[in-house]
């Protein structure tokens, strides 16, 4: 018999779960349910695929009810993030187990919560990070795990995102930190989840520093920039730093014909008032091993991707990704959102400048020349990982000797950064992460060795 699901949480992220129940995934899993507050983004998501025609369409105050009367196995939660840990405790009291979309949570009180609930219902919950699966990370874990670089000493992380994909989260509701923890949380806990994963070992100390220092009514100003108006979605010329949500049609159909349900506006200027998300953030994060982690993020880069650098005892790997090489700003009615996230899809704008999209990732060992590590080709977004993640979730996990299956202590590790990074912010000084969180975080503080592949078996509870 399948497996059966209700989904909470209707908005964009949503549809990657839902083409999978209807479509590679529909022998094993079926959809019986679909909750949110807003009516439209329900039945816009319900009306997508035949196969959904009768589910359920409740709002979340029914999660319980539903989940008794439709007899659910598993609830997906891709709520709003602040959301995640009601629906997760909800979903896990009322007999159900829980695939919820990253970040797992969004502070130290909810992350409690959920361990709480948890131990106290012996029910499972598996946190997607499909980075994990993208060829090239995969290949840097391969790097690690065989010892060629010896033991981890340090890691240097810096992931830019480009005017068009990180202006976005300050259009919409991520843009108020406490909806979602801020980037430190909502977007970082995919990079400190890869960390942790790759070097197989847990946070234990983070120190952290940034600001709103590009968008936002203030930062505007003081460069002299004029204010947008308040929303995107008009008519006449538009600024590059617009979102005209008639541009995307199912932008618009999710949300702009959404509105006069609940109100929300997807569209918002990122030179706003009361923007309170962060868009430079740097952290230094001490590991229970021994490595140091340098990281950085920025949120108005003229290109996308990241750099890592892995020292080790024996030498050095490399990552370099360029995701998306300019944002050149087009003439037309209205800035399109359909590619905000060059990872998720194949942007296929042909790049201009000196800067060329790609990955590479070297080697190099000590006394030695540095060598190219070949990056398999994945097809689909995040470099095929979404399609290994969501085999993952609906199959089942089969063996993974990389680890690359997430359980609830993943999710609390990869959000421990961010959250202790948000406090440190908040008081200028170092965070503990054990004391702050007050949670375990398992593995006992000790690195796999260099030889072995990864520590974490990749069970889900």
């Amino acid at each position: 018999m399948p497996t059966r699901y209700a989904l909470i949480g209707s908005g964009h992220r949503a549809q990657m779960y839902l083409d999978a129940i209807a479509g590679p995934h529909a022998d094993v899993a079926e959809l019986v349910a679909l909750l949110d507050i807003n009516p439209t983004r329900r039945e816009f998501h319900r009306d997508r695929h035949g196969a959904f025609a009768d589910v359920v369409l409740a709002g979340p105050e029914q999660l319980e009810d539903v989940i008794r009367d439709q007899r659910v196995d598993r609830v997906i939660v891709t709520s709003v993030d602040r959301l995640h840990a009601e629906h997760v405790v909800r979903s896990l009291e009322a007999g159900a187990d829980v695939v919820v979309e990253k970040p797992l949570t969004i502070d130290a009180p909810s992350a409690r919560a959920i361990d709480d609930a948890i131990d106290r219902t012996g029910r499972r919950v598996v946190v997607t990070f499909n980075y994990r699966y993208s060829p090239r990370n995969t290949a840097l874990k391969q790097v690690i795990a065989s010892g060629e670089i010896g033991e981890v000493v340090s890691v240097t992380f810096e992931w830019v995102l480009d005017v068009q994909h990180g202006a976005d989260y300050f259009r919409r509701w991520h843009r108020e930190k406490t909806n979602s923890g801020g980037l430190f949380v909502h977007k970082a806990a995919h990079h400190f989840d890869l960390v942790n994963w790759w070097i197989a070992d847990t946070p234990v100390r983070v120190y952290a520093r940034g600001g709103l220092r590009f968008y936002g009514a203030e930062a505007a100003a003081e460069r002299g920039r004029p204010p947008l108006p308040e929303r995107g979605t008009h008519d006449g010329p538009h600024d590059p730093f617009e979102l005209d949500l008639r541009s995307d049609e199912r932008l618009e159909a999710l949300y702009l014909e959404a509105e006069q349900h609940d109100g929300y506006q997807r569209d918002r200027s990122v030179f706003d008032a009361g923007i309170t998300t962060e868009d430079n953030l740097t952290a230094i994060v001490d590991y229970a091993g021994g490595p140091v982690l340098t990281y950085a993020l920025t949120a108005h880069s003229p290109w996308e991707g990241y750099r890592v650098a892995v020292g080790g005892t024996r030498g050095r790997a490399e990552l370099e990704v360029v995701e998306r090489a300019e944002v050149i700003a087009k003439d037309g009615p209205g800035h399109s959102a359909m590619h905000v996230d060059p990872s998720a899809v194949a942007v296929t704008a042909a790049d201009a400048g000196a800067r060329q999209r790609g990955e590479h990732l070297v080697v190099q060992k000590h006394f030695e020349p540095a060598r190219e590590v070949e990056i398999p080709d994945g097809v689909g977004g995040h470099g095929g990982g979404d399609a290994l993640l969501l085999r993952d979730v609906f199959v089942g996990p089969t063996d993974d000797e990389l680890g690359r299956p997430s359980d609830h202590r993943d999710g609390f590790r990869a959000i421990s950064v961010g959250i202790c990074g948000n406090e440190s912010l908040a008081t200028g000084g170092p965070v503990d992460v054990a004391d702050f969180l007050g949670l375990d975080l398992g593995r006992g503080g000790h690195r796999a060795p260099a030889s072995a592949a990864s520590s974490s078996t990749g069970a889900v509870r």
